[in-house]
């Protein structure tokens, strides 16, 4: 079964487009936390266990968990355990290096962590993507249009009179012949995610910057679904797993799961 297979599998089975990104700070976490053995694994577990039945993914950002040292990615193992195997995981570490390096980090996301998909940089072409391409089950999300405001430097450049990022898409497309590659576009640009999704009807789409960033959620949908309604995976990260600051955080979040989910459904 390739990637994209198994992503319409569990997007059917739990009615869900929605993704949790995992991006947490041991700043946010509530008060009543800081004092626990692992505040962090334990602030994840809650959340895990309050959402899994509402998602079709999570995506810890690997930055956050790097960041923290040793500790930091003995927590990263330990929190991919707690997520069913009834939804995927998404490395987001958004990796780019010469081919040999890529197969090492290839190697290390998929085999040694275990992460059913990962976020890669497209900046220096196919021999740097491909090592990440070679099993189908595994997903591949490359950058292709970004949320953030700075995409307009480089993404927009025009190349022979079209924007680089329809460059990346219409090679991406040309790459993915295991059908495990998708792309990552921000829900911030909703004109280009139309054109995107009719670029590649079939390909996965990663969809950050709903929430805090400002990206409008049933625009997301609507630009970003195939036409069996799937393929999209919409990510929200602050604006659920900080819901709340108190001790009912984890109830805070499954309840702005719920909003979102039951919006998408709905739309």
């Amino acid at each position: 079964m390739t990637f994209t297979q198994r992503l319409r599998e569990i997007q059917t089975k739990q009615n869900s487009l929605l993704c949790v990104g995992l991006d947490v700070d041991l700043e946010g976490i509530p008060e009543y936390l800081k004092s626990s053995a692992n505040p962090v694994l334990e602030f994840n577990r809650q959340i895990i266990q309050a959402t899994s039945d509402l998602v079709c993914a999570y995506k810890p950002n690997l930055a956050f968990y790097e960041a923290m040292g040793d500790n930091g990615l003995t927590v990263l193992r330990e929190t991919l355990k707690l997520i069913p195997k009834s939804v995927l995981t998404i490395g987001d570490g958004k990796r780019g290096d010469i081919g040999n390096t890529a197969e090492r980090y290839a190697k290390s996301l998929f085999d040694d962590f275990g992460f059913d998909s990962i976020t890669v940089s497209p900046y220096m072409g196919f021999d740097s993507v491909q090592p990440f391409l070679k099993n189908p089950e595994k997903g591949v999300f490359l950058l292709t249009l970004t949320s953030n405001p700075g995409s307009k430097d480089f993404q927009r450049l025009k190349v022979n009179g079209k924007p680089l990022y329809e460059k990346v898409v219409r090679a991406a497309k040309k790459w993915n012949i295991n059908r495990n590659l998708g792309l990552v576009v921000g829900a911030t640009h909703p004109h280009e995610l139309k054109t995107i999704r009719k670029i590649v009807p079939e390909m996965p789409l990663l969809i950050p910057g709903i929430g805090k960033q400002g990206g409008d959620l049933k625009s997301a949908v609507r630009g970003g679904c195939d036409k069996n309604g799937q393929l999209a995976i919409i990510n929200a990260s602050r604006s659920i797993i900080y819901a709340s600051s108190g001790k009912d955080f984890a109830e805070a979040a499954r309840t702005e799961a719920k909003k979102m989910v039951k919006e998408m459904r709905n739309t």
